[in-house]
């Protein structure tokens, strides 16, 4: 749903070096500013084309040590701390320019991640924020592991974290975080962890290159060996190790008995930002994880499309309208009997919203299904491309000299039947930004509060060469 509060980017770009946990590549990243509606992505600039990965879901291709996404063979590994300080920060819209397929760890947190932020300042932006308002209970469990998350309805964007590790040295731990204004001085500098057994395992199979002891707490969960000792030192680089009082291995010092999990909460704030859409609900995570927080951000992003696919757009048909029907003739060459759309009720750089009102009058009526008249599905295709012809000619500041054509009808859906005396809502929304006049766009119509048909259209407007 659309809310009153407006979307946030940050003023300036801002960047910050150092290298990848697992990698240990030196890496480059800088936050830049992103447009309404952008969301999340990450930039690979040292690859051919720069190409972009989208925050989604529906790219993670593994979980071990970290939320890796991929996208036609490029790929983001450990993107969750970064994501966590953008939520953290009540952003909605930066894209994310790496020259490595891997964020710099840092100290293991989002501390600094906050502190970049903090230093490029954020600005409100003109579109409304949409945030998802969770109305029932929704629930992931890995049967394998017992890991289970739910959300429920809530007031607010809350999370509680409940993790028990099984061992002495870090057992059963709880952590909460009742608004996401607390995340700064509450969650932000929550350091990442692992269990000595686990390190000998990464060490063994060539991870945590850029890991030492100032971006990992190690909790030692067993006997050290002299010569797993000595690997370890080298592996760190450090001339002495040793196993402290509390269990953690050299002398770093906690900076909350439930350090870990905070960690753990801060991790699923970052996973569940692939959802794609901020969440008013509470999040009650059960020994969580980076597979069973991103099985449960793509369940949620499944749900929320599938609503937002239902949801009919709220339209005023009593109201002034953007456009009337002599105004949009001014901007499409069609007439009638196949001038398809009679209003234009709301414009954006994004998005579109288009009326028709379906009378018997339709010639089309004549002949199709004479004795039980319904309009063509093609026509609805059509009215629709008309209405989103009006979004990508309003992007030239002479639209009379331009023709839209179709390149592309995918995923077409019949819903309902559309008869006379119908009103035909039509919503047309960006898929990608406008590049060389071609639009790509997400098409829906409604009809009696229903989803009637969609599509997703590709047009490109061409220049018409006048004698």
């Amino acid at each position: 749903m659309k809310t009153e509060s407006k979307q946030r980017t940050i003023a300036k770009q801002v960047m910050l070096q150092g290298v990848g946990l697992h990698t240990g590549e030196e890496v480059t990243m800088t936050f830049v500013p992103a447009p309404a509606n952008h969301g999340f992505s990450f930039k690979r600039v040292d690859l051919e084309g720069e190409p972009i990965i989208e925050a989604d879901a529906n790219y993670v291709v593994n979980t071990q040590r970290g939320t890796n996404l991929e996208k036609n063979g490029v790929k983001i590994q450990t993107s969750e701390h970064v994501l966590a300080a953008l939520v953290g920060m009540d952003i909605d819209n930066v894209m994310i320019e790496l020259n490595a397929p891997e964020p710099p760890i840092m100290d293991g947190s989002s501390k600094y991640f906050i502190e970049a932020l903090e230093e490029a300042g954020i600005v409100e932006q003109e579109e409304p924020r949409e945030v998802y308002v969770v109305k029932d209970v929704i629930a992931y469990k890995d049967e394998a592991t017992g890991s289970e998350i739910t959300v429920i309805p809530a007031e607010t964007y809350q999370i509680t974290t409940m993790v028990d590790f099984g061992t002495k040295v870090l057992g059963t731990q709880n952590a909460t975080l009742e608004d996401l204004s607390q995340f700064k001085t509450e969650i932000a500098n929550a350091r990442t962890f692992s269990f000595l057994h686990e390190l000998e395992m990464l060490l063994e199979h060539g991870l945590i290159k850029g890991g030492d002891l100032n971006n990992a707490i190690v909790y030692v969960d067993k006997e050290i060996s002299e010569s797993t000792m000595k690997k370890l030192e080298k592996a760190f680089n450090k001339k002495k190790l040793s196993v402290k009082p509390n269990g953690i291995l050299d002398n770093l010092t906690l900076h909350q008995p439930n350090e870990a999990a905070r960690h753990k909460l801060l991790d699923v704030i970052g996973d569940l930002a692939l959802a794609g859409t901020r969440i008013q609900g509470k999040v009650i995570a059960n020994k969580p994880g980076h597979y069973v927080n991103t099985q449960f951000a793509k369940k949620l992003h499944k749900i929320i499309k599938q609503e937002r696919r239902n949801y009919v757009p709220e339209v005023d048909l009593h109201a002034k309208p953007l456009k009337d029907i002599t105004e949009i003739m001014k901007m499409l060459p069609h007439r009638p009997p196949f001038l398809l759309v009679d209003k234009i009720m709301e414009l954006s750089d994004q998005h579109v919203i288009g009326i028709k009102n379906v009378t018997m009058n339709e010639p089309f009526f004549v002949g199709h299904f004479p004795g039980a008249p319904v309009m063509p599905g093609v026509l609805q295709l059509e009215a629709m491309a008309q209405t989103g012809g009006i979004l990508v000619l309003s992007t030239v500041p002479d639209p009379e000299n331009y023709l839209t054509y179709l390149l592309k009808i995918d995923n077409v859906r019949y819903k309902q039947q559309v008869v006379p005396g119908d009103t035909l809502i039509f919503k047309l929304d960006l898929m990608t930004p406008i590049r060389r006049g071609i639009c790509q766009m997400q098409a829906r119509a409604y009809a009696n509060g229903k989803l009637v048909s969609e599509a997703e259209i590709m047009a490109q407007i061409i220049k018409v060469k006048r004698e």
